[in-house]
């Protein structure tokens, strides 16, 4: 991890962490639950929530929700990222993820992803949306650092920046990026997404649906609340001086390290 001019290196042990390979961890999941009886239909297309129906419904439909921009409750922060994924990179480390943060308020990561590729995800990401051009900003980064590569596949888009309320409407449980949204300061989401989808699995199989926002809060309000004004902090940082928000981030990082 750099912020500004400071470096910082962790080290995990092995099996710790990893990086899930998304599309075949859904298609995992998918198998898995069609040999439990699960029903599943891939050909609809919902166009309103009026299509739905079910005792109870889990949005897991991205963000921004579907289901929340139709009931105009789409609240919570939102962010925006752009990502590029490298084959046959000279910059590819097996065993490293390389986050740079900014003085825009914002960062840049490296992650690997395929070792017989030599395939990783490059990617830029800000906690809100500036009307920065991210695809030119990513193609400087990557000249000033000499990173080349094949570029195969693109992405990008809103990303939910902490929890994203309300966590329940009516008899609709929102897990994954329509409810929890990802960490504040790291923008990670999928561990946070499989949280909610098994706890709102849980609370609908045991009978008691209206505690899942009770036992989301638990698990993540602590976080939200101090990324949340981390965030606020710095919008305000970032327009009187950028090197402002490198110090706040050198600052939250080594708070962050002592109480997690």
């Amino acid at each position: 991890m750099i912020i500004g001019s400071k470096k910082r290196v962790y080290h995990r042990e092995p099996g710790v962490g990893y990086i899930l390979n998304r599309p075949e961890f859904i298609c995992h999941l998918a198998r898995k639950a069609e040999k439990l009886g699960t029903i599943i239909q891939t050909d609809d297309k919902i166009k309103t929530i009026n299509d739905l129906d079910g005792k109870f419904i889990v949005d897991a439909s991205g963000c921004p929700s579907t289901v929340k921009r139709e009931l105009d409750i789409n609240r919570g922060i939102k962010g925006v990222t752009y990502q590029q994924t490298l084959e046959d990179s000279n910059y590819f480390i097996s065993d490293t993820l390389k986050v740079i943060y900014t003085g825009n308020f914002g960062y840049y990561w490296i992650f690997p992803r395929d070792l017989k590729k030599k395939e990783l995800n490059l990617g830029i990401g800000f906690s809100g949306n500036f009307g920065y051009n991210l695809k030119n900003m990513l193609e400087k980064f990557k000249e000033g650092r000499e990173i080349e590569g094949k570029v195969n596949y693109v992405a990008g888009g809103l990303i939910p920046v902490g929890l994203q309320r309300p966590l329940m409407h009516n008899n609709i449980l929102f897990v994954g990026d329509a409810g929890v949204g990802t960490f504040p300061f790291t923008g990670q989401g999928i561990y946070r997404a499989l949280i909610s989808g098994d706890v709102a699995g849980r609370c609908i199989a045991r009978g008691y649906p209206k505690k899942y926002p009770h036992i989301i809060n638990q698990k993540f309000i602590k976080w939200d609340l101090i990324g949340k004004t981390f965030i606020r902090a710095n919008y305000i940082f970032r327009r009187i001086n950028p090197k402002l928000v490198l110090a706040s981030l050198n600052y939250f990082t080594d708070v962050s390290n002592m109480i997690r």
